[in-house]
């Protein structure tokens, strides 16, 4: 009998434990975009994720283009098509900080997060007006 009532406890206690997980994930801390740096050169943007992995949720990725440029792109649409996740070695992490809520970065991964382009109105060619046949000059 008092076997049951310990057990009893403990199974209490784990699911306190565990509806404060789910409390705290879904109402706690605001998820927050983080920059990871890695050996490699790399930096990489997404929601850190610690456990059960070390990694990125919806990682985007910084190219520099041909003309010294930055080209943010969201990691799932590259040409291969990987998944929205990123595991990461934490070897290869060089370091890894918050971005700030007000950082431009972080404003357009929330308002933006596929980092589609915005829809552009294709402009209708202008009609030019038929070329009207000219009349000879009057011979003088």
């Amino acid at each position: 009998m008092k076997t049951n009532k310990w057990l009893l406890v403990a199974v209490i206690v784990l699911v306190v434990a565990f509806l404060g997980v789910v409390a705290w994930k879904q109402f706690g801390e605001k998820e927050k975009y983080t920059a990871v740096f890695l050996k490699t050169g790399d930096l990489y943007f997404g929601k850190l994720v610690r456990f059960p992995y070390f990694g990125l949720e919806q990682p985007y990725l910084i190219q520099i283009t041909k003309d010294g440029q930055p080209n943010i792109q969201r990691f799932k649409n590259v040409f291969w098509g990987p998944e929205d996740v990123m595991k990461i070695n934490r070897d290869e992490v060089v370091w890894y900080t918050d971005l700030s809520d007000d950082s431009q970065l972080a404003k357009v991964f929330t308002e933006n997060p596929n980092l589609a382009a915005p829809q552009q109105q294709v402009q209708q060619p202008v009609q030019q007006p038929a070329p009207q046949p000219t009349q000879p000059a009057p011979k003088q």
